[in-house]
């Protein structure tokens, strides 16, 4: 199977969501990549957006691609976000982080009118958990932090890159949190944000609105997530490009 392709196909078909003059958040990832590829072919071609990236990493390939870049000083809200995940469960709920950014990509998504989640078709579990869950602390007391993190029924490791501990464009800590599965994701995000040190963790509950699926054979898949009411957002789902 290869991967590459199914990202490309769900991360280009996201763009057919793009309008003009949309502000538009830009998650981090493989599959993102392809949908900031062809976002820049759009734009070569005169579709005029503006957009917030939610990693260093997705600035610059932005920046690289001629997209123009804007911020939450000049933008309220977001028209559509378009980002990745590492796990997606059959009720929209996400696990993010594996590249370190979840944090950006939280405040990104929960800016979001729309929010489209494009994944390779590997990425759809039945329950959270098989992949660490991410945990963005900070450097002081990360220890305790982790000691709290682990009283929830997990195993915690401190995330390291090149023998040196991984740090955010933050400049904080993940702690990578092997949980299995995750019976409760509700509950376990609502202790996790209890715990003094911990700025965010990667669940992402209820903020999808559509998950967008490459899948072997070369077909691409969409899901339609519930309405973001916890968000006040009970508008229709986005509807398909004509």
């Amino acid at each position: 199977m290869d991967l590459s392709n199914l990202k490309r196909l769900a991360g280009e078909r996201a763009i057919a969501y793009v309008k003009e003059g949309m502000a538009i958040g830009l998650g981090s990832g493989s599959t993102v990549y392809y949908a900031i590829q062809k976002l820049a072919e759009r734009v070569r071609a005169g579709l005029r957006v503006r957009c917030i990236p939610t990693s260093r990493r997705t600035e610059e390939l932005a920046l690289s691609l001629g997209l123009t870049l804007t911020d939450f000083s000049e933008v309220a809200e977001l028209d559509l976000v378009i980002d990745g995940a590492d796990e997606v469960d059959p009720h929209c709920n996400l696990i993010k982080g594996g590249g370190g950014a979840l944090l950006r990509e939280k405040i990104v998504a929960s800016a979001g009118k729309r929010v489209i989640i494009v994944v390779d078709e590997t990425k759809l579990v039945e329950r959270l958990g098989a992949f660490p869950l991410p945990v963005e602390v900070l450097p002081f007391g990360w220890e305790a932090t982790l000691r709290r993190l682990e009283r929830l029924g997990c195993r915690a490791v401190r995330r390291e890159e090149d023998s040196q501990p991984f740090l955010t464009d933050n400049g904080n800590y993940i702690l990578d949190c092997h949980f299995g599965e995750i019976a409760d994701p509700t509950r376990l995000e609502r202790e996790i944000d209890l715990i003094p040190g911990v700025v965010e963790s990667g669940l992402f509950l209820g903020l999808a609105e559509r998950i967008i699926v490459g899948r072997a054979g070369g077909t691409v898949e969409e899901l339609v997530c519930p309405s973001r009411i916890w968000l006040g957002r009970e508008d229709s789902n986005l509807q398909p490009p004509g």
